[in-house]
């Protein structure tokens, strides 16, 4: 093995392994599978043009110099991104820790206990800042909180409300830009008026459903909402708030104004700016919207011993059961950055973020009173930590903000001449001296400061916070390194993780997240950047944003690429809002109808239907494939109406279909476009790509096929490629580029700290080792298959009997047979140290498995011997040598409180339900809780830390 070759260290089998994984599947070569497995006419005819593969110690000095382009400036822009202090024993054992970063979403209780438990902390959080009772474990970002609050709003209206058809949007003028746009995009297509005028004026009238504010607004002004509410209330609409975390610790949470709604970004509570992401938003309402509230919701349950147990609640309104009928496309959270702003709070406590956002409101009226002695005007009566300031008419905006720049430090400018301050928890006296330097300067005056910052507070005592927070044991324990430290590492132990074994997901691509392409995300350079920064301060982003975007162009075949979609669902959106905009421009606006085969991700038909488009589905034959006959009769009934097809490939089912270029050329024919879903693109690059195939769109999963983290529920981030008649009609951004067609995600670059991984990703493995990448994660699915098909059973195959990189269990005969069904084995498979497969999707009563390229043969055949030891225990519940009620199986997972305990009430030994592989010994995932009660937590919902009993 070449050492100094990323791909060796990437990709799990040597060149040793292949020829027994070849024998077992039954061809001779690697080549001959891949030539049985994907249609000859879509192959790529020629390799990709891609940049040839660095090492590791290359891109790690390639990176560097990238990263030295950066300029690391003082950014008081705010406008949503604020510089913060990410605790360093946070940064390092959580955000930096793969036993984190590579979990998957905590879809299986009984595995992630400890993930559960830190998202638990951060709802609690949220719902006591803002004073709602309800919150999920985060949303993707403050923008699309706020398209999230409307569209529950509207889909919420009273029954006098549908049927008067109420259909406005009232936003006041003092939202962000970032966020106005997004609310544009977002409700536009689905047939919502949006009025933006101002909330003290603005007329409630019978067809306005719901209004949102800012608070403290855009401006930085603190402005009193209740009289507003109260209007509001009255006419029948609801109010959503979008709030700044950090001043709820002293301003009065919206909760307890009436606010329905009250959402926002977590960014300040220790995530870096990323340069706009990622990062936690926050949405908190009140309980009557439970069964609306887009996003997860972790609840309190209880185990099967009566234990207390946390799990995701209300799990029945995910999108792969509701489809058309969900009531958000969201299926990616930012998990990963909600756990380390809840560790945050933790870590400083009640007290602590007191003194935190004390002190930024300090600075901010300290600076405020200075400055009005320089001549300057302060325009906001009420303020946390935001000033906007007018200028003597003798100071130019030219001079400030040359002086400004000279001294590293970024202010906000507004059009009308005005310019903002934005304080923030890193800023220090002599950050203040700076600023006060910058002023006086431009105003042709000398400032020396002399004095300290007192400790006052400077907006109307009316505003000021009266209730507690934070009270819990968990807030008031943790203040000291060695016991946060200790606090992370015991709940990380409760979850299965990458950093223990192979997670097998099927359409989720568990793929190693390499630490070589992990390591830049933890430079000051990428970290400390805030998105609305001037351009020549951040050449090393746009160098690697422009080289990335034409990297993924080349791989997807395509000719144009937005990374502003901030997760794979959030990609669906894009690039349907973007077909739907090319439609209207050449006069086919009123094109409306979009096919899904029955094997879609469950997200594409609540995307269209967020699109404001109609859903068709076509049927799939009993071979998993694409009722072809179907597709072409539903797209000809509808061929004056047709705007697109969605069609993931390879397909949901695990197969490359034959007849996907022919169903390409029936869309094309009937006026539509296709849309292709590239949740499965890793069997795709470097063999084929959407362009070749003839699709017109594909989104692409960073956190899949391009090695970025999971981290528990994302994040997650999912560009879009389109063909060059769509170009034109690419997100674009408000602030950054005065144009707010199509913007989808508060940042211009949606999540741009992500972008680092899948750029090393690219360039370590050049075209031969993107290509090897997907040669053996189709390898390893085939010899999986392999394995299983004679136990087991493939529930689909493609037409030369081959699957693509994933596989599904067949475990309905299995329940036929002796009672046991797919969940009991997906149980079962955590006494052995493994996440279950994916359960019971696309098909119910079935397990899907994805091993990809990166685990290795001897990790493939460790989980062939568990499964194969699992299909012993069936059978013997089949044959009536166990139980059909107390057996293995039935009771999985077996804790380590049941097993160490004195009485056992099992008829099998505790050494079968603990130990029934002697390997085990060696390394045993010990479960803290007991087969979790799912029932239970629907019928009691519990969101947040309380006393209460279980």
């Amino acid at each position: 093995m070449d050492t100094n070759k990323f791909v060796n260290r990437h990709v799990g089998i040597s060149a040793e392994d292949i020829p027994s994984m070849l024998q077992a599947i039954g061809v001779k070569s690697v080549d001959e599978l891949i030539d049985q497995t994907i249609p000859s006419d879509i192959r790529l005819k020629e390799p990709l043009n891609l940049p040839e593969p660095m090492t590791e110690r290359e891109f790690a000095e390639h990176i560097s110099e990238l990263a030295s382009k950066n300029e690391v400036f003082t950014s008081y822009i705010g406008m949503g991104w604020y510089d913060t202090v990410c605790p360093a024993p946070i940064q390092r054992n959580v955000f930096e820790n793969p036993v984190w970063y590579t979990s998957y979403t905590p879809y299986q209780a009984e595995v992630s206990q400890g993930r559960l438990e830190a998202l638990l902390n951060f709802q609690t959080v949220i719902a006591e800042l803002t004073g709602l009772p309800l919150t999920n474990c985060s949303l993707l970002d403050e923008a699309t909180a706020a398209a999230e609050a409307a569209t529950m709003f509207h889909g919420s209206r009273s029954r006098a409300q549908v049927k008067s058809e109420a259909n406005t949007l009232f936003v006041d003028e003092n939202v962000f830009a970032s966020t106005l746009a997004v609310i544009n995009t977002r409700m536009i297509p689905q047939g919502i008026k949006v009025i933006v005028g101002d909330y003290k004026t603005f007329e409630f009238t019978p067809d306005v459903f719901g209004a949102i504010v800012q608070y403290p607004n855009a401006d930085g002004s603190i402005e009193d909402y209740k009289e507003f509410i109260a209007r509001a209330n009255a006419g029948g609409a609801r109010v959503a708030v979008a709030a700044d975390l950090m001043s709820l610790v002293l301003l009065t949470p919206p909760g307890e104004w009436g606010a329905d709604v009250v959402f926002g970004s977590s960014q300040r509570f220790g995530i870096p700016m990323f340069y706009g992401g990622p990062s936690a938003a926050f949405f908190a309402t009140k309980d009557e919207y439970k069964r609306s509230i887009p996003g997860r919701i972790i609840g309190i349950s209880k185990d099967a011993y009566g234990h207390a147990a946390y799990r995701l609640a209300l799990q029945t309104r995910e999108q792969h059961i509701k489809r058309e009928k969900a009531t958000s496309n969201i299926c990616t959270a930012q998990a990963l950055l909600a756990t380390m702003a809840g560790f945050y709070a933790v870590y400083h406590g009640a007290e602590g973020l007191k003194n935190i956002a004390g002190r930024i409101h300090a600075s901010a009226g300290f600076l405020a009173g200075e400055l009005e002695k320089l001549g300057y005007k302060q325009l906001n009566k009420d303020y946390f930590d935001t000033l906007k300031i007018q200028l003597p008419e003798h100071v130019s905006v030219n001079a400030l903000r040359e002086i400004a720049l000279e001294c590293k430090v970024n202010l906000r400018y507004f059009e009308a001449g005005q310019v903002g301050i934005s304080l923030d928890e890193t800023t220090q006296p002599t950050d203040i001296g700076v600023l006060l330097y910058i002023f006086a300067g431009a105003a042709g005056k000398d400032y020396m400061l002399k004095e300290a910052v007192p400790e006052k507070t400077y907006f109307d005592p009316k505003f000021t916070r009266t209730s507690e927070f934070l009270q819990e044991d968990v807030f008031k324990k943790y203040h000291t390194e060695t016991e946060l430290m200790r606090y992370i590492t015991r709940l990380g132990r409760k979850d299965v993780s990458l950093a223990q074994s192979m997670i097998s997901l099927g359409s989720c691509t568990m793929k190693l997240n390499p630490a070589s392409t992990m390591l830049p995300l933890s430079r000051p350079e990428f970290m400390n950047i805030h998105p609305y920064a001037p351009e020549e301060q951040v050449e090393g982003y746009k160098e690697l944003i422009e080289n990335l975007s034409a990297y993924l162009c080349e791989i997807t075949g395509f000719k144009g690429c937005t990374l502003q979609p901030n997760s794979g669902a959030a990609g669906e959106y894009t690039g349907l809002r973007v077909i739907r905009a090319y439609l209207e421009s050449i006069g086919q606006g009123h094109r409306n109808i979009v096919l899904l085969p029955a094997s879609a991700h469950g997200t594409n038909p609540a995307s269209a239907i967020q699109c404001g488009f109609t859903t068709v589905t076509v049927k799939c034959d009993d071979k998993g494939n694409i009722d072809l006959e179907d597709f072409r009769a539903k797209a000809e009934a509808n061929k004056d109406n047709l705007a697109a097809s969605m069609i993931t490939y390879p397909s949901t089912h695990g197969i490359f279909e034959v007849d996907i270029k022919e169903m390409c050329d029936i869309v094309h024919a009937c006026g539509g476009q296709l849309y292709m879903d590239g949740a499965n693109m890793n069997a795709q690059v470097g063999l084929t790509n959407p362009g070749t195939i003839g699709a017109d769109v594909c989104h692409l999963n960073l956190h899949k096929t391009f090695s970025s983290p999971h981290g528990g529920g994302g994040p997650g981030v999912g560009p879009i490629c389109v063909a060059e008649h769509l170009v034109p009609f690419l997100p674009q951004h408000p602030v950054l580029w005065g144009n707010d067609l199509n913007t989808v995600s508060a940042a211009p670059y949606g999540s741009a700290g992500i972008l680092p991984i899948t750029y090393a990703y690219i360039r370590m493995l050049g075209t031969e080792g993107l290509e090897t990448v997907t040669k053996t994660a189709i390898l390893n699915a085939n010899y999986l298959a392999a394995k299983f098909k004679d136990t087991y059973g493939i529930v689909y195959t493609g037409a030369t009997g081959r699957v693509g990189h994933e596989l599904i269990l067949e475990c309905r005969t299995v329940k036929e047979r002796s009672g046991i069904d797919e969940g009991d084995i997906a149980k079962r498979l955590m006494d052995f140290g493994y996440h279950a497969p994916t359960l019971s999707f696309p098909v119910h009563g079935t397990l899907m498995v994805e091993p990809t390229e990166s685990e290795s043969k001897a990790e493939l055949d460790r989980f062939v011997e568990v499964l194969e030891c699992i299909w012993d225990e069936i059978k013997e519940v089949e044959e009536g040598k166990a139980s059909k009620e107390d057996n293995v199986l039935k009771n999985a997972p077996h804790p380590e409180y049941e097993v160490t305990a004195d009485e056992w009430k099992h008829e099998y030994p505790r050494s079968k339900a603990a130990f029934p592989l002697e390997w085990l010994h060696d390394s045993k995932f010990w479960i803290n809780v007991a087969r979790v009660d799912n029932a239970y937590g629907d019928r009691n919902l519990i969101p947040t830390l309380c006393a209460c009993e279980i």
